[in-house]
């Protein structure tokens, strides 16, 4: 039997209605028409820029962005949403990474490249793209953090050429700020501590120490003194081991003239 669709009176012509608007609001905020149905739908989270594109568009003051802010929050990962927290209220963070650029110095394009090579499903990677920047904005407040990452010379040379390029630019202009500081390990430092395994160090606003550690399965925070305590020591190991900022930047401008 075959089946046939039937469409009441003027069905069709509200669809193309809906269409066009669905274009015309998409261009004003530079994305594509279908990305706004599916935003309309909830299939799809804007991005921060998007829905600030959006509110002013619409004169909704800030409402789209705090319901993407909100629908980011409810679709990361349970484990990581202890950590969320803790990094958004920290007076000051130390990370350190062996293999990769760490999230709160990441790129859109490197972000959605080192999530997209995992198994998340294309939506997926998206929302969590999108959760990564928004993380980001602690790092461009009045008064952020002090942040201060380490990380290794690995780190920079894996990943597609033209996505490396921007992501070390990024990471070159990063480091200049005054509260961030971007240190790297280079190859001849040998073996040393930190090839054990990736780590964050936070301090709280009243002062308490805590630490997450990552791992295939999911992160944990880590509250215990004695723990948070072993993790400070290796930090000032890995620490030692690192380049100062200027030679860490030159570094990083070395390895963009390589690419």
């Amino acid at each position: 039997m075959r089946s046939e669709r039937v469409s009441r009176p003027g069905h069709e012509a509200r669809a193309g209605q809906a269409e066009t608007d669905q274009d015309q609001t998409g261009e004003a905020v530079h994305v594509s028409g279908s990305l706004i149905a599916m935003f309309e739908t909830g299939r799809r989270i804007p991005h921060p820029d998007t829905a600030r594109r959006l509110d002013e568009l619409l004169e909704t003051g800030e409402l789209i962005g705090r319901m993407a802010a909100e629908a980011r929050r409810d679709a990361q990962p349970r484990w990581f949403r202890p950590w969320a927290e803790v990094e958004r209220e920290a007076t000051s963070l130390r990370c350190f990474q062996p293999v990769i650029i760490p999230g709160l110095l990441q790129t859109e394009a490197y972000a959605r490249a080192a999530l997209a090579s995992g198994l998340l499903v294309p939506d997926r990677v998206d929302e969590h793209v999108a959760f990564r920047l928004e993380r980001q904005a602690l790092l461009d407040r009045a008064e952020p953090p002090l942040t201060t990452f380490v990380i290794d010379e690995a780190a920079l040379r894996r990943g597609d050429p033209t996505v490396m390029k921007e992501q070390l630019l990024h990471l070159a202009e990063v480091g200049l700020r005054t509260r961030v500081l971007v240190h790297v390990v280079p190859y001849g430092a040998g073996p040393y501590i930190g090839q054990s395994g990736a780590f964050t160090l936070a301090e709280a606003a009243g002062g308490e120490h805590l630490a997450f550690l990552e791992d295939q399965l999911e992160g944990r925070v880590v509250a215990d003194p004695k723990q948070v305590s072993a993790l400070e020591r290796a930090w000032e190991a890995v620490r030692a081991v690192a380049l100062p900022r200027d030679q860490s930047r030159d570094l990083i401008l070395k390895q963009v003239n390589e690419l």
